[in-house]
């Protein structure tokens, strides 16, 4: 059996009104035109996710939101706000579903994507992982818990630009 993981950064977010607090900050025009497209890649190719593992941000929440996708287990977990690669990895070891969508932050998400494959894919952007850059990881697992760094497959790696031009 296998796994599979969609990892996503959150969507280009808005600067706008500085007091806002981090943690609340939404999307600007660029991130709501970037999620339908990194979707739509995501269903041209069959990478529907069962489960979604977000950050609690008002950033993560609206780049699911506005991904227009569906999933049987949705949760919103503030250790992924801005978390490290070990408690992405932590939360990640507690799902259930066959395949995970994960929204997550930089540099965490990052560090998480380089560190949890086996090989990196030959993209100039995979390691500054811009916003919405969704990395697709097949793992030879039956259970997350037994996920390991270094382990995953890559099966697929986009940034919006490239969708959009």
């Amino acid at each position: 059996m296998s796994r599979t993981l969609i990892l996503t950064r959150h969507a280009k977010s808005s600067w706008n009104d500085l007091n806002l607090a981090d943690h609340d900050r939404p999307l600007n025009k660029r991130g709501r035109k970037s999620t339908p497209a990194i979707a739509g890649w995501l269903r041209a190719n069959g990478w529907l996710p069962n489960e979604v593992l977000s950050s609690t941000s008002t950033r993560t929440r609206e780049t699911w939101d506005r991904m227009g996708l569906q999933a049987d287990k949705i949760t919103f977990h503030r250790a992924l706000y801005h978390a490290e690669s070990e408690d992405i990895l932590t939360e990640l070891s507690g799902a259930t579903e066959p395949t995970v969508l994960m929204l997550g932050h930089n540099p965490g998400i990052g560090v998480f994507a380089s560190r949890i494959v086996r090989e990196v894919p030959d993209h100039a952007r995979f390691h500054d992982y811009p916003t919405c850059a969704t990395t697709v990881i097949r793992f030879d697992i039956d259970d997350w818990a037994d996920v390991r760094w270094h382990s995953g497959t890559v099966q697929g790696f986009v940034i919006p630009r490239e969708l959009l031009e």
